[in-house]
């Protein structure tokens, strides 16, 4: 039995201007797959969550290995039309259909270390079938293909061929964030260095002048206080 029903739909770090969701683990179809009360993702989770989100502007931050195609480009066209601003943080793995997902933003981050992959899609069998049946799933599943690669070529790097992107999602392929930027309509993100007050500055060289500069304004706000 799942608890605390009462606040599953609960917003949590969200403020007067924007608000945070996250894809951690497995993309489901509902309630009843959902393994933590805490964790909203499945289409009608989604539609609540963004409709309780208001407009405002939307952080969404991915570290998913994928899950129910057909509820991932659900939740897909959901935040492609969400009249708010969103951004997505590929914070470790969007991979499968989470990268789907992730796309569906204004503007799509990877962060340091983040890994974008791209596969063909999969179907688990229990049971017994003949080959016509095996032969139907594989038209289903070159199908599902065809709809994903809809949504790919829908988020393009300026520049970049659909056919070379279709080549790697038959291949399966793991992309670092340098690689993804070059097909994808992505950014990696920009990180600035943290400014050192530490008086053993000076025994590390060289550094960079902007790096000194923000530890002198940094120490004098500080002397300050």
């Amino acid at each position: 039995m799942k608890s605390n029903i009462a606040n599953f739909f609960e917003i949590k770090n969200a403020t007067d201007e924007a608000i945070d969701l996250y894809f951690y683990g497995d993309i489901v179809d509902d309630f009843w797959e959902s393994y933590d009360d805490e964790i909203i993702q499945y289409p009608k989770a989604i539609k609540d969550f963004l409709k309780k989100a208001k407009g405002r502007s939307l952080n969404i931050h991915i570290n998913s290995g994928g899950g129910s195609v057909f509820a991932g480009v659900a939740i897909y066209n959901m935040i492609k039309n969400y009249p708010g601003k969103t951004t997505t943080y590929i914070e470790g793995l969007a991979g499968s259909i989470a990268s789907v997902i992730a796309l569906a933003s204004d503007k799509v981050i990877m962060r340091t270390g983040s890994v974008f992959m791209i596969h063909k899609p999969l179907v688990g069998i229990q049971g017994y079938y003949n080959a016509d049946r095996l032969l139907e799933m594989a038209v289903t599943l070159d199908a599902i293909q065809k709809a994903i690669m809809e949504v790919y070529k829908e988020n393009l790097a300026p520049g970049a061929d659909i056919q070379e992107v279709e080549r790697m999602v038959n291949e399966e392929t793991w992309l670092t964030s340098n690689e993804a930027i070059q097909y994808f309509n992505m950014e990696v993100e920009k990180l600035s260095a943290v400014a050192c007050t530490s008086e053993y500055l000076e025994k590390y060289a060289p550094i960079p002048s902007d790096v000194t500069r923000k530890a002198e304004i940094l120490k004098a706000q500080l002397e300050l206080q």
